[in-house]
């Protein structure tokens, strides 16, 4: 059976993803499928650096403002939905573009990896959750780091989401779910991929990560941060965990200054980022777009990406 064609975008946040994500778009009649954990919810548009419906140059956008700030979004969930975009893309007659730098989404729909197997009650997680609201963050981490040191090293000791998810598949099954994601990479894809993967000096990644906090709380970061919180959203909500969100509603609770949030915001993106390309450079089958090669010029890297989709017998399809 011939392999469904898809493109995959990603790379660091701040790196430039959504500019070239339109040119390629463009270039292939595409739709793109957001595979960011943030940009899902509504309300939330400053912090997760979310495209609007006037910077979208009329190219489909689609996982975007689907949730409520105070709904629960989980991978089962994002694959399911990215599975369904796909189909209807295809049935349109245009070329399916996941674009965004959450690995583990992208992992979940390119290798159609299978999450039905664990079965439970939630008991667990729920005890984790609420020893995450008493001892907090860090002591959490600390039991990942005890059962699982490769997963720990991975996930940020904010990101609850994660470090529970990790530590409920170890209690479940009694592997760890690095081990895990490592045999399932190895699963075939039932497509016919293009995984490009966006980078730049880390330096210049940095520097940007910088100046795009700078403009998110000149654009109204503390104010959308205070309607979430009038909205009822709480610190511990999964949408809350957010790099950004978190930080701001510490500062608005008053447990920290505004200078520290901003200092934290930067601090914590600059890892996150770091940790972004330890997990594209485990994937295989990745093709690197370093900008620096291309002189930063976006239409270069555009036809190198033809080319590359040309020599995977892609040209059919674009």
């Amino acid at each position: 059976m011939e392999k469904e064609p898809l493109l995959i975008l990603t790379g660091p946040t701040a790196v430039g993803k959504t500019a070239l994500s339109l040119a390629l778009a463009k270039l292939v009649d595409g739709e793109i499928i957001s595979a960011d954990s943030m940009q899902v919810y509504r309300h939330m548009d400053i912090g997760s650096a979310k495209i609007g419906p006037e910077e979208r140059e009329g190219i489909p956008h689609h996982m975007i403002d689907i949730l409520e700030p105070w709904e629960a979004f989980n991978i089962t969930m994002f694959q399911a939905r990215a599975r369904q975009y796909i189909r209807e893309i295809r049935e349109r007659g245009h070329m399916p573009i996941i674009v965004g730098g959450t690995g583990f989404y992208i992992q979940s729909v390119l290798y159609d990896i299978d999450f039905t197997k664990e079965a439970d009650d939630g008991t667990y997680r729920q005890e984790l959750e609420q020893l995450g609201r008493e001892r907090g963050d860090a002591w959490l981490h600390g039991l990942l780091q005890d059962v699982d040191q490769a997963s720990a090293q991975v996930i940020h000791p904010h990101n609850r989401k994660r470090v529970i998810r990790a530590l409920e598949y170890y209690h479940l099954t009694g592997q760890k779910i690095s081990e895990h994601n490592t045999i399932q990479r190895q699963r075939e894809s039932r497509f016919c991929s293009c995984y490009f993967v966006l980078n730049d000096r880390r330096d210049r990644i940095y520097e940007k990560i910088d100046r795009r906090v700078d403009q998110m709380m000149e654009a109204g970061l503390v104010e959308e941060v205070k309607r979430l919180l009038t909205f009822g959203c709480t610190k511990d909500m999964v949408s809350m965990q957010g790099l950004g969100y978190q930080q701001i509603c510490s500062y608005l609770l008053g447990e920290i200054s505004l200078e520290r949030a901003i200092y934290l915001i930067k601090r914590d993106t600059r890892h996150f980022a770091k940790r972004q390309l330890t997990w594209f450079r485990r994937e295989r089958d990745v093709t690197w777009l370093e900008k620096e090669q291309f002189g930063h010029e976006d239409e270069k890297m555009l036809t190198w990406m033809e080319n590359k989709m040309k020599e995977k017998g892609m040209a059919g399809s674009l």
